[in-house]
């Protein structure tokens, strides 16, 4: 009996052993499998991390681009608006300036070149005049004649000069209009600016804007 007591013991010591051992074991594997799991997961979670990271910096890059740019074109535009209010300043000073010229006592000059101008851009053999009131007065018979004369000269050709019935212009400068009134030549002030409002826009740029403020342009 005792023989057979000491063998259960034995078995069962056995299974015990190997109960253990396999409990060992299985705990060891899961140890593993939990350390492979890990080192997984944080090599995971640095991709992830290096991802977001490079996201971050080109979403940064693209939106400090962004306001740049806008920063740029706000310049820019503050800058235009700037040179366009020198130079409308500086045009309507310049009106100014002509409208000072009638009482000067060579204005009479200018306003044979006006005519003579006008007359050669209607180029017609009757025209009719038109001027401001201040500048009317000027216009003489001896004006009138001298601007035949120098029309001739230029064309060979006789023009034919008189006052249309209409009201005086109420800006500087004349206008010519054909006997019929269909085709007319303005030559007041603004006008004549207007046509060269490039080329004034363009001198006025380069006189008082620097090498870096045209660069913005």
């Amino acid at each position: 009996m005792k023989s057979v007591g000491n063998g259960k013991e034995a078995l069962i010591s056995s299974i015990e052993t190997d109960a253990r051992a396999e409990e060992e074991k299985i705990i060891r594997e899961a140890e593993h499998q939990a350390a492979d799991i890990n080192k997984y997961t944080e090599k995971n979670i640095e991709s992830l991390l290096n991802t977001a990271r490079k996201k971050a910096h080109k979403q940064a890059e693209a939106i400090k681009q962004k306001i740049t740019s806008e920063v740029e074109l706000e310049i820019k535009r503050r800058f235009l608006r700037t040179r366009l209010t020198v130079i409308e300043h500086i045009m309507n000073r310049a009106e100014k300036k002509f409208y000072a010229l009638t009482d000067d006592q060579n204005y009479k000059t200018v306003l044979i070149d006006w005519i003579t101008q006008a007359a050669l851009g209607l180029d017609a053999e009757k025209a009719q005049i038109n001027a401001s009131a201040k500048e009317k007065p000027l216009i003489d018979d001896q004006l009138l004649a001298d601007v035949r004369d120098k029309f001739y000269a230029l064309t060979g050709r006789q023009i034919s000069l008189t006052w249309t019935g209409k009201p005086p212009l109420d800006s500087q400068g004349i206008v010519l209009t054909t006997v019929d009134g269909r085709i007319a030549f303005n030559n007041q002030v603004k006008t004549r600016m207007s046509r060269k409002r490039r080329e004034i826009h363009r001198l006025i740029h380069e006189a008082l804007f620097t090498e870096d403020q045209k660069e913005i342009l």
